[in-house]
């Protein structure tokens, strides 16, 4: 049967078991299963697909019409342009990160010899995941020294395999946030930790239905890990540098209002594509 029509069948099923973006997903299902480029599917859509990738394709479009993320199904999700490699052990990298990245990259530049050759500063990322805010930052700063940190050692391993895939020179290693840094210091810290709200009806929907719940729940309405890092981050900072986190959308002026009372200046939060503030920071060391 040709392509084409295939993916049109699939756009139907994924659009009746409510899929927000059924024709990309049998898109992306599709050009996977057949291992080709967007550029071949629209240029040779009318040709049939062979029967081995038709087979891939319809068993992954019968677990996407059941709720199953595209980028589990794939093992594979782009961020900041790098092709990443996805497995359940992990969050699928989302766009609204991509607004950390810009927020970190604002404030690596804020040093006088950033773009130079050197080693001109040090980043971590702790909780990493994939590694796609250490790879994104990277391969941006490639003079900066750009480590991350996972307390899974299957999010290592596949942090690791991201970073040799794209030849960036980031160091991972499995450490519960702080615990395997001894006296390390770093310009900026950048965090995406759990921040749900364990009674949050959004843990039964969607793509997070599928993914580690360690990843995504934290007590305390979902600021216990944001606080934590925020207290423990200080003994880790270079003086002047930041410390950059994740958040739910309505958390920003808790998080903004715990960093002021820890000691944090210049404390502000940044809105992602959404117009939601997403990412709440501050500097340490500074003067108010």
């Amino acid at each position: 049967m040709r392509c084409d029509v295939l993916i049109a069948r699939a756009t139907r099923r994924l659009e009746a078991a409510g899929s927000p973006t059924p024709r990309l997903d049998a898109e992306v299902l599709a050009m996977a299963a057949m291992k080709v480029d967007r550029t071949w599917l629209y240029t040779w859509g009318d040709k049939p697909m062979a029967t081995l990738a038709r087979a891939r394709f319809e068993a992954w479009v019968a677990a996407r019409a059941q709720g199953m993320p595209v980028a589990y199904l794939t093992g594979e999700r782009e961020f900041w342009g790098l092709a990443l490699a996805t497995s359940p052990s992990t969050l699928i990298p989302r766009p609204d990160t991509e607004t950390l990245v810009e927020a970190a990259l604002a404030r690596a530049d804020t040093k006088p010899d950033a773009r130079s050759d050197a080693h001109t500063g040090a980043l971590l990322d702790l909780g990493t995941g994939t590694g796609a805010i250490a790879l994104a930052f990277a391969s941006e700063r490639p003079g900066w020294r750009v480590e991350g940190v996972d307390l899974s050692p299957e999010a290592v391993a596949l942090a690791r395999r991201n970073a040799e895939r794209h030849g960036l020179a980031v160091r991972f290693r499995q450490s519960d946030w702080f615990d395997a840094l001894d006296d390390e210091r770093f310009d900026l810290i950048v965090a995406n930790p759990p921040y749900i709200d364990p009674q949050d009806p959004h843990l039964g929907q969607g793509d997070v239905r599928f993914e580690p719940s360690s990843a995504l729940v934290a007590a305390d309405h979902g600021l216990a890990d944001l606080f934590a890092i925020a207290e423990r981050a200080r003994s880790f900072l270079r003086p002047g540098g930041w410390l950059l986190m994740e958040h739910g959308y309505e958390q920003a002026e808790r998080v903004r209002e715990h960093l002021e009372a820890l000691g944090y200046v210049r404390c502000d939060s940044v809105h992602d594509l959404g117009g939601h503030p997403r990412v709440t920071l501050g500097q340490w060391g500074m003067q108010r």
